[in-house]
């Protein structure tokens, strides 16, 4: 096939990986410092559960 170089499929799928995985990341820190402290409980109930949510 060699349609795009080698090194540039490698570079493409590491990046198809980190980016996703950064996002998530910097989202919970925003999440544990930017929600407000009435949510940090529901947050943790819900981490213990395995972030199944009762609906509420």
């Amino acid at each position: 096939m060699g349609v795009l170089p080698e090194k540039l499929i490698l570079l493409c799928t590491v990046l198809s990986f980190l980016i996703p995985y950064v996002i998530y990341k910097v989202n919970q820190k925003l999440h544990k410092y930017g929600d407000p402290p009435w949510k940090h409980k529901r947050y943790e109930e819900n981490q213990k559960m395995g972030g199944k949510d009762k609906g509420a």
